[in-house]
């Protein structure tokens, strides 16, 4: 028996009887096994090698081009929902590696400026960040070839989104546990870290957070993450791993401040101004590559390898992967005349 194997009966023998088994896992294209890694653990390190995880370092999370280190990326945001992720796997015995790779690979198909750069793409072109997130773990990365993952890590990266439901197992959810887990941690993060970046800009303070919010999930950021991992990791034990649920309470506080959010930071008129100049700049790109689509780097050698590629397609392809400050170069390049002068 060699290491993965062994790995592998470990967690028939220690998780919990509802975790998923990496043994049990599917690939599209059959491969050969790794001796030292699950096929979770195998997932997990292609997605952290990928370019486009590498991309996400220089992505918007709230705040466009911040002036300072210490907001949040996208490619924060992704550690912080893989390791609260991973928190609340240890404690209900499911499978950590899995969660983690899920939780890695989530936003990886992010248009640059954050959701200003989704909500142009998603009018031209029906596109979706879990869908695309999808789409560039299957076709775009490894030269056009796909990472080929396993089926479950695919499914949680493409049912991570609970959008703006209020319900928690409603929607498209995940087939795993393991990947509803993701979709509780990716929110939890969200809200969390969002609070801190907002109050380091100045747009709240503490003391502005509801008292009946702060009465239940507590009065920082560390109460706050506790309470809410705590709540989930008790429900679902008492619910017998029926879904990754919290006290009603609880997640009824959790959307509020979600709500509260919305109204405070995410609508706030500074967040806006900037952002919709994210929107005229992710506009003005896919505009310009839908009708010059051959100018996209590759574009020939996907088409070959594909036998087929819209130039639609294409566009939101190329542009969605572009981080914040390639799309303000490229934009510059296209549309901002260069000075001259008459000899």
């Amino acid at each position: 028996m060699n290491i993965r194997e062994n790995l592998e009966a470990l967690e028939f023998l220690h998780l919990h009887k509802k975790a998923s088994k990496s043994r049990d896992a599917k690939r599209k294209k059959e491969e050969k096994e790794c001796e030292l890694r699950t096929k979770f653990q195998r997932d997990r390190d292609r997605i952290l090698h990928s370019k486009a995880f590498r991309r996400l370092k220089h992505k918007t999370q709230v705040f466009l081009s911040p002036e300072g280190d210490h907001y949040r990326t996208r490619m924060t945001h992704t550690l912080e929902v893989a390791q609260i992720g991973r928190t609340i796997a240890k404690a209900l015995r499911l499978n950590e590696d899995l969660v983690e790779a899920v939780a890695l690979g989530h936003d990886l198909g992010h248009t640059p400026f954050g959701h200003a750069g989704e909500f142009i793409l998603k009018e031209g072109a029906s596109y979706h960040h879990a869908r695309q997130s999808l789409r560039v773990v299957d076709f775009l990365e490894n030269e056009g070839k796909g990472l080929n993952l396993t089926d479950h890590v695919r499914d949680g990266i493409l049912k991570h989104s609970k959008g703006k439901s209020p319900l928690i197992t409603e929607g498209n959810m995940p087939s795993t546990l393991e990947g509803e887990i993701v979709r509780i941690a990716d929110k939890i993060a969200y809200i969390n870290h969002d609070i801190e970046d907002a109050i380091r800009a100045g747009l709240i303070q503490e003391d502005d957070i509801p008292a009946e919010i702060r009465s239940v999930l507590g009065e920082t950021k560390s109460e706050r993450i506790t309470t809410l991992i705590k709540s989930i990791i008790y429900s679902t034990v008492e619910n017998n791993y029926k879904h990754i649920v919290m006290e009603d309470r609880v997640y009824k506080a959790m959307y509020g401040l979600r709500e509260w959010l919305f109204d405070n930071v995410y609508h706030a008129k500074p967040v806006v101004e900037e952002l919709e100049k994210g929107k005229g700049i992710v506009k003005a790109l896919y505009e310009y590559y839908l009708e010059h689509y051959y100018e996209i780097p590759y574009y020939e050698k996907y088409l070959n390898l594909w036998g087929e590629y819209d130039p639609k397609q294409a566009s939101v392809d190329y542009v969605a992967g572009m981080t914040d400050r390639f799309a303000l170069k490229t934009y510059e390049k296209i549309f901002i005349p260069k000075g001259w002068y008459i000899l």
